[in-house]
């Protein structure tokens, strides 16, 4: 089979696209063969050896789409030609076969594409955990979400319509806030704009927001704080650096800032997590956005798009 290796820390030019040996399952585990693969900024991070959380030589990913080609001894929820997407995965999901625990694996409605199910996993997990269990987000309250037009971005306005929060999503162009609008934002904002607190504050009727999801903190935060209403919680997703902050915006609100990982996730949250996100697939009120597709030869170029200001939807690669 072919996947894609990295030999060393580095730029995304160390992406390799390499002949492997097919992984075979043993007690517990599944062989996917995979169809279409989810892209992550994590795994930027993680090839560039700023989070080192495997160690070279490694094949990246969590997320794909497929179906069943093989099971191992005591596997007794799936067979072979199911449809599925993974939440994780042994051997590493930019690749054309994938190995998982049984427990890494989930459903995917025929109502969803194989490219639309490598979405899911970390975008939809991390918006639903964020607004679920970090922030104990209530129907009624007001919800901001910065970077809205990403994919953990419209995660969060389709997540945010389905627990009846009223999102206001940022996206740096016309085509990204038109998009974020039809997935479920009541308002959106330029974030290139010099007022655009004024904006949210005024979009907000003055009060503040709620819960605030920001997916650059090194960037957003010291606005966000001034922009929380009473008792508003602001959950970190993202941040690619230091950043300053004014603590008295958060003690003359009573707010908080809360910092998230979705590996963190305990088995009683991922056991709501992915029964509501199995839910809204079925239902058809989840449907992730795809927004490039790219040949699995082309991870670079994925890992570099990624990184880029004006996302709309998700980048995806296929095998």
């Amino acid at each position: 089979m072919k996947a894609i290796v990295v030999r060393e820390f580095g730029g995304p030019e160390v992406l390799k696209l390499e002949e492997a040996a097919e992984p075979l399952p043993g007690a517990g585990q599944v062989l996917i063969r995979v169809k279409a693969v989810g892209v992550n900024p994590t795994e930027t991070y993680q090839r560039s050896g700023m989070v080192r959380t495997a160690k070279p030589p490694y094949t990246p990913g969590s997320d794909a789409a497929g179906v069943v080609e093989r099971v191992g001894s005591d596997v007794h929820g799936w067979r072979p030609g199911d449809r599925v997407y993974t939440a994780g995965t042994l051997s590493g999901s930019y690749a054309e076969m994938v190995l998982v625990r049984e427990s890494q694996l989930h459903a995917l409605p025929e109502r969803v594409s194989f490219s639309q199910g490598a979405g899911i996993n970390i975008p939809y997990a991390t918006a639903f955990h964020a607004l679920a269990h970090v922030a104990h987000a209530r129907a009624g309250e007001t919800v901001l979400i910065h970077g809205a037009s990403g994919g953990v971005g419209i995660a969060a306005c389709q997540l945010s319509r389905n627990l009846a929060l009223t999102a206001i999503g940022t996206a740096g162009t016309d085509a990204g806030r038109a998009l974020i609008l039809r997935e479920g934002a009541r308002h959106a904002v330029d974030h290139r704009a010099a007022d655009q607190a004024e904006q949210i504050m005024k979009l907000a009727g003055g009060r503040g927001v709620d819960v605030i999801l920001e997916m650059l903190a090194n960037v957003n935060l010291g606005m966000d704080l001034k922009l929380l209403a009473p008792k508003g919680r602001v959950v970190i997703i993202g941040s690619r650096g230091d950043v300053t902050i004014t603590p008295r915006d958060l003690m003359g609100r009573d707010a908080s800032v809360h910092g998230m990982l979705l590996w963190n996730l305990s088995d009683a949250d991922a056991l709501s997590t992915y029964a509501a996100l199995g839910e809204g697939l079925e239902q058809g009120t989840l449907q992730p956005v795809v927004g490039v597709e790219l040949p699995l030869a082309e991870a670079a170029q994925a890992h570099r798009r990624i990184l880029e200001p004006g996302a709309h939807g998700k980048i995806v690669l296929i095998p």
